[in-house]
């Protein structure tokens, strides 16, 4: 991810900037220091079951394990503060902790399936059902079912998910198994789907610690693979973010400067006379190359002719001194960055 610059502060800027990246190059990573806390609870739960497998885990577009491969994908916004308030801004949800916990357990659950290859055990199929029945997007669940346990309470999945393949039956009971004080057996006890706790339960202490059968598999949409840009995911335009994101410049120009009284120039019509000296004053401080230096230039020329500024005729040296230092700074900026917010 892009380092953090106190001159950019504006929420809105950083808005901007990001939904105008592509998913791949915001340097994201599933060791990332927001995710590390929830990857450690579930490690810390699967070994307080005694299970030696720890599935890896990479980030995708959505949660989901790839079909047969015992690996989990977390959503990408999940990574970072940022890309989780734009996520619940373009959305109206996003996972709380205990949530994003729940289908870490749920995900976990699925991979520990595909790593010992549970499903092909005739007792599995016996108390789920068939692994191969076609999954169903659209499916009529009974919420009072006692067949099926109710794990997750929240997010899209909701407290019926487990109705809707035996896979997703299967995940979900064992997610409650796997569920630190989740009493299980005080509160399913009378429930048919009892038995189906007591097959999760044996296959834990039959398997937990043996090697896995399966290890790592194609993963389906990694991060570095989403080539949109983060608006584009959200079906946004970003142009309409623009205007809120244009304060960082406009506020540096109108500091350096302000309103005029008395005989003035136009601002942008001074810096397009010296521009060759400005530019070559931006290169040498910042390191840039010169078409990375002379695109900054031509934004703060934009913003200087949109926002009507003017210089004291009197003062009009100083002035570019003035103007040389806040344009280098600009560079120096997204030299640092490698971002031009603006």
């Amino acid at each position: 991810m892009t380092k953090s610059n106190p001159a950019f502060n504006s929420w809105e800027t950083v808005r901007y900037e990001l939904l105008s990246s592509r998913i791949c190059d915001l340097g994201l990573s599933a060791k990332s220091a927001r995710l590390a806390p929830f990857l450690s609870q579930l490690h810390q739960n699967l070994e307080a079951r005694k299970l030696r497998f720890r599935p890896s885990v990479y980030l995708s577009d959505s949660w989901g394990c790839p079909d047969q491969v015992p690996i989990i994908g977390i959503p990408f916004y999940l990574a970072d503060d940022r890309l989780v308030r734009i996520e619940e801004e373009q959305t109206g949800e996003v996972e709380d902790p205990q949530t994003t916990l729940m289908l870490l357990r749920h995900e976990a659950a699925h991979a520990f399936n595909y790593a010992y290859r549970l499903w092909e055990r005739p007792e599995w199929s016996e108390t789920f059902g068939s692994f191969r029945q076609p999954y169903r997007d659209v499916f009529e669940p009974n919420p009072r079912s006692r067949n099926f346990v109710q794990h997750i309470t929240a997010h899209q999945y909701g407290p019926t998910y487990a109705q809707k393949h035996p896979d997703e039956d299967f995940a979900e009971t064992f997610a409650v198994v796997l569920t630190p004080r989740s009493g299980w057996r005080a509160k399913y006890r009378r429930w048919p789907v009892y038995r189906k706790l007591q097959l999760v339960e044996r296959l834990i202490k039959e398997i937990g610690s043996k090697p896995p059968l399966v290890k790592g598999g194609e993963r389906l949409r990694p991060v570095e693979s989403l080539r949109a840009t983060l608006a584009e995911h959200y079906g946004e335009r970003v142009d309409r973010f623009r205007a809120a994101a244009q304060g960082y410049v406009d506020d540096r120009l109108r500091e350096v400067f302000p309103p005029v009284r008395g005989a003035a120039l136009a601002l942008v019509a001074v810096l397009r006379k010296h521009r060759p000296r400005l530019l070559a004053h931006m290169v040498r401080w910042s390191g840039l190359r010169e078409e990375d230096a002379g695109a900054i230039l031509s934004k703060v020329e934009e913003r200087a002719e949109a926002l009507n500024l003017e210089l004291p005729s009197v003062r009009k040296e100083a002035a570019l001194m003035d103007l040389a230092a806040m344009a280098t700074a600009v560079a120096l900026d997204y030299a640092y960055t490698g971002q031009l917010l603006v």
